[in-house]
């Protein structure tokens, strides 16, 4: 079980590159150590200079982006390798919510697994997200309410995102792949019933074995 995630309110970063992948997204040389920062080394390879210096220009180093808990990009985000780290990095810093037109797929997958809200966003959708950001440059605070799949701009505007309700729900109920399954208990245990007594030659070398 984990905290339950119903909606997420804060400063939105905005990183609208297409195709940023895994290793961008938490690098290689961050990943050597049990005890390593993934949140410090989010974006390392662009957050810092070759002296691990902070780069001033990078948008996770100005305020108030540093206090980012959303992430606002753009197509195919996440894609390269599995890591699972690269979730990891994004959680431990504080987003809590990523806003793309697509994902990739791996990602996508670990990012619900570990409780990272990955939202759809239509291009024009995102493209008014953009706009709207420039406008509130100075406290660009949006609310992304998951139930209700909105995302509520600082000028109360509203917009939509989608993630199947087979995602969402397992994020507002606080569950874990575990707490998931094992909500549908009863389910297995009385097809567990009925199949031992339809194919008992089947259930019956399991349990002798």
């Amino acid at each position: 079980m984990r905290e339950p995630f119903t909606a997420v309110e804060g400063v939105m970063a905005l990183m609208l590159s297409a195709n940023i992948n895994t290793d961008a997204i938490i690098p290689s040389a961050w990943l050597r150590t049990a005890t390593a920062d993934y949140g410090r080394g989010l974006f390392g390879g662009d957050r810092y200079d070759p002296d691990g210096q902070e780069r001033p220009d990078f948008v996770l180093n100005r305020p108030p982006f540093r206090s980012a808990r959303i992430l606002l990009t753009d197509e195919n985000f996440g894609c390269g390798s599995s890591r699972e780290a690269a979730v990891w990095a994004l959680l431990q810093f504080g987003i809590r919510c990523v806003l793309a037109p697509s994902f990739a797929d791996i990602f996508y997958e670990n990012a619900f697994r570990s409780g990272l809200l990955a939202g759809l966003i239509e291009p024009e959708t995102l493209a008014a997200l953009v706009q709207s950001a420039g406008r509130y440059a100075d406290r660009p605070v949006y609310r992304v309410d998951l139930p209700a799949r909105t995302i509520t701009a600082p000028d109360r505007a509203r917009y939509d995102f989608h993630v199947p309700d087979a995602r969402a729900q397992p994020l507002i109920r606080g569950d874990d792949a575990i707490g998931t399954t094992l909500r549908h208990v009863d389910e297995i245990e009385a097809y567990y019933v009925a199949a031992s007594a339809s194919r008992a030659w089947l259930y019956a070398s399991a349990e002798q074995g």
